[in-house]
């Protein structure tokens, strides 16, 4: 998800911790699909020949066959393909990420050498740990697993903003999902607008990009 629907280059770890507070504060149950707790990115391999998946390879065939360019089929592969989230688990970065001794049945991601296991565990700023704290939140916080959920702002561009409420709590999320900063009104009478508690934020600073905050209002 952190290719897909953030920036893995330009804010790698800030696009990371922002989509975790996405999957983790809203309503369902969670899910951590293998890799996305170190910011492990979509893979881009050079050639058609290093993908596996019978989906990918049928698809190129057939789009091939029918005359579209090849460039523009492997960027939807980059974007989309299954493999992606098949690469091996990056664990450290010694040869194939630490995963096997051998020759793994898809190749490692060419960025392991960067994110791998090893370091996010040495870097307390890093994305696991920051899942790490979103988990513990969601067991502190009965609102955050049964909270009832309602969208705020909906029509802002850039920004996906939405409160749970349970009793007399009130939690608000904000989601910037571009590099630019933004502003989003609440209206003065608004329990939104009143100080509450800030409980995460994928920046020190409240102000800076991709602001996420989540508030505990009474």
């Amino acid at each position: 998800m952190l290719s897909r629907f953030g920036d893995d280059k330009n804010y790698h770890k800030e696009s990371g911790k922002m989509l975790a507070t996405l999957l983790h504060t809203l309503q369902g149950t969670s899910y951590i699909y293998q890799g996305e707790e170190i910011g492990m990115t979509n893979v881009r391999f050079e050639t058609i020949q290093e993908y596996k998946g019978i989906e990918i390879l049928n698809m190129y065939k057939e789009y091939m066959a029918a005359g579209q360019d090849e460039a523009s089929i492997m960027n939807s592969i980059y974007i989309k393909g299954r493999d992606n989230s098949r690469t091996p688990m990056q664990w450290n970065d010694s040869p194939q990420a630490g995963f096997t001794t051998g020759k793994p049945w898809i190749g490692v991601n060419p960025n392991y050498k960067q994110i791998n296991v090893e370091s996010s565990l040495s870097d307390p700023d890093s994305i696991f740990h920051y899942y790490r704290r979103l988990i513990e939140l969601r067991k502190q916080h009965d609102i955050i697993v049964y909270g009832d959920y309602s969208i705020v702002a909906e029509n802002h561009e850039k920004v996906f903003a939405y409160q749970r409420a349970l009793g007399n709590e009130r939690l608000v999320v904000i989601l910037n999902f571009f590099g630019e900063p933004t502003s989003i009104p609440f209206p003065k009478e608004s329990s939104i607008s009143q100080s509450g508690k800030l409980l995460i934020s994928n920046y020190k600073s409240e102000r800076k990009l991709h602001l996420l905050i989540l508030k505990i209002l009474h």
